[in-house]
């Protein structure tokens, strides 16, 4: 038995051995590869079947009440796997060992993999330095692990990399290193640590697709300034704690999500984002500048949060500059009160917007608070001015079914607001909870 893999010699009863080679290797492929290599025992059909499997997976925790040797056969199984591995390809090398482990077996283990041409390799907890390949497309790195690169690296078909919690020794090594993949299309940075590195330099031409999380408090200074021509997608979250976000140069930009962004010194932000077709925003006026003069020509969905208080103020701002908008998706799914000032209602534009006379044909509100005025007003708003209205959607928070007074109240909130003068004869509306 090897984790869920369970086979009976004998006779008809192995009928798993019967199945084609492809489809066995395949569902060796989930399994972790000391528990692959147990099944040479099994049988001739198993005996060499392991070294075929594709894809190798290496996740030890090593006890120190365990004996030394037993950690010894499992490093050696790893040696064993590689050298003797026989498939065309191997597809993918996962390796996790606690720190320092395994000592300078890694570098030779990778070594080994790259001679079989390894496609996808994943790193964790091992800091490891290799500058030179020309057949991996798949790089993770992951847990605090230090990159020192004090010259240019070469990884000529790297097209996905994931730094997960990793530090870079300076401003030079984080250039070495995304100067070195001239085919990169995909790159994700994760950071919950102080970084050494007060301005990380995302320069990449082949780049299309962008994810920076940064959710550090202690940070201080610094930020990230992006320079990618080629960019499609743009995700960043969590940068509460960063002097400056830059985007410098990413005019193929259609979708992007911005999430709890702070960039009180300069309007860049949402001033690069006016070509996209596709934006997420969660975050507050009050903490980021609204580009004056923009207008989002080409934006036809925008999802809102509406967490922050005065959250309506960016969405009058973005309903008066985004002509084209066709599908609007209001979300609110916190349970925390609502961040900022209070006091204040929200005003109705003196001019209608664009979009709604012409465009907006899809209404999504997801966590619709139905006992906030504001939400209130700007549903009844958005309903008696949108003319092209197809569908509107309005989800709210569940209540306990004992709770009746509290029932009640929403069934009379949502009825008034079913009762509204719709601007759209055939706008469909819809109620239901999450």
């Amino acid at each position: 038995k090897t984790d869920g893999l369970s086979l009976s010699i004998r006779g008809a009863e192995d009928r798993i051995s019967e199945l084609p080679e492809d489809l066995l290797l395949q569902i060796l492929s989930y399994i972790p590869t000391e528990n692959v290599i147990a099944t040479s025992v099994l049988s001739r059909r198993w005996r060499s079947l392991w070294k075929m499997v594709p894809n190798l997976k290496f996740d030890f925790k090593f006890d120190p009440k365990i004996e030394s040797k037993y950690h010894q056969t499992l490093l050696d199984n790893v040696y064993r796997s590689l050298t003797l591995h026989k498939a065309p390809v191997l597809e993918s090398l996962h390796l996790n060992f606690k720190r320092g482990t395994a000592g300078l077996n890694i570098g030779m283990w990778i070594a080994t993999a790259f001679a079989r041409h390894v496609r996808k390799l994943v790193l964790i907890n091992e800091r490891v330095i290799f500058h030179f390949n020309d057949t991996l497309e798949i790089l993770k790195i992951q847990n605090y692990i230090l990159l020192d690169l004090p010259s240019p690296v070469c990884l000529k078909s790297l097209r996905e990399l994931h730094l997960y919690h990793v530090k870079f020794k300076d401003e030079e090594s984080v250039s070495n290193l995304l100067g070195g993949c001239p085919c990169l299309e995909d790159l994700v940075v994760h950071s919950d640590s102080n970084i050494d590195v007060k301005t990380f330099t995302i320069a990449v031409p082949s780049l299309h697709r962008l994810t920076i999380e940064d959710l550090n408090p202690g940070r201080g200074k610094g930020g990230y300034v992006i320079n990618a021509p080629c960019l499609k997608y743009l995700n960043i979250n969590g940068f509460d704690w960063l002097e400056f976000c830059l985007i410098e140069n990413a005019p193929e930009l259609v979708e992007a999500e911005i999430i709890d962004v702070i960039d009180i010194t300069n309007e860049n932000i949402l001033e690069s984002l006016t070509y996209v077709k596709r934006l997420s925003l969660d975050l507050s006026l009050l903490e980021i500048k609204f580009p004056t003069g923009k207008i989002f020509y080409q934006l036809v969905y925008l999802e809102l949060g509406t967490y922050y208080s005065m959250w309506w103020k960016l969405l009058s701002l973005m309903l008066d500059s985004s002509p084209k908008l066709q599908i609007l998706k209001l979300n609110n799914v916190s349970n925390l009160i609502k961040k900022g000032l209070y006091g204040l209602r929200w005003n109705p534009p003196k001019c209608v917007a664009e979009c709604l006379l012409f465009h907006l044909e899809k209404l999504l509100w997801i966590g619709y608070e139905w006992q906030q005025g504001d939400e209130n007003e700007v549903a009844t708003y958005i309903l008696e001015n949108a003319r092209c209205l197809k569908k509107a959607t309005f989800s709210t928070k569940s209540i306990d079914p004992d709770k009746m007074e509290k029932l009640e109240k929403r069934r009379e909130m949502l009825n008034e607001l079913a009762n509204v003068s719709r601007a759209s004869n055939s706008c469909h509306l819809v109620f239901d909870s999450i």
